[in-house]
């Protein structure tokens, strides 16, 4: 049986609704696959990629900072309640196999610097251009390019 390649996208909880149609697309693009898509379980990039994903008939699991699943947005498979805040951000990385990352404030940026530290390969999409070790896309659809290359160059997963 093949394993699932898991996919974490994450970003900001509040967006324009330009940054929620580009995860939107990206989260399609992931379920259409047969990725799973790891994400914060909230609104925003992390909703506009659940409903994506799950719009394509893919799996997403939400690490949700709080212990209510509730909390979870509509478009959460499978919700896991933390209670950890912001400390749930390195579950999601440890969770994922290759991390992109949606524009995104300070909570990004230390899910970017515990992947980048783990050794997981990030992809960036209108995000901190200035870290070295992210790799840059100019669209969803380059993402997913960069997303395939980096699980076929690692076996799908890394230690």
């Amino acid at each position: 049986m093949k394993k699932p390649q898991y996919i974490g996208v994450i970003g900001a909880g509040t967006c324009p609704a330009s940054t929620y149609g580009i995860a939107k697309d990206l989260g399609f693009e992931i379920g259409k696959r047969g990725w799973t898509l790891v994400c914060g379980g909230l609104q925003g990039v992390m909703e506009g990629a659940a409903r994506g994903c799950s719009e394509a008939g893919g799996m997403v699991l939400g690490i949700l900072p709080g212990l209510d699943k509730r909390s979870a947005n509509p478009y959460i498979t499978v919700p896991i309640p933390t209670g950890l805040g912001d400390g749930r951000n390195l579950l999601v990385v440890r969770a994922s196999d290759v991390l992109v990352a949606v524009e995104g404030g300070y909570g990004t940026l230390s899910e970017i610097a515990l992947a980048l530290k783990a050794g997981k390969p990030v992809i960036g999409l209108q995000t901190w251009k200035e870290i070295p070790g992210i790799q840059h896309a100019d669209d969803y659809l380059e993402a997913i390019q960069l997303i395939s290359f980096s699980l076929s160059s690692k076996g799908g997963h890394k230690k």
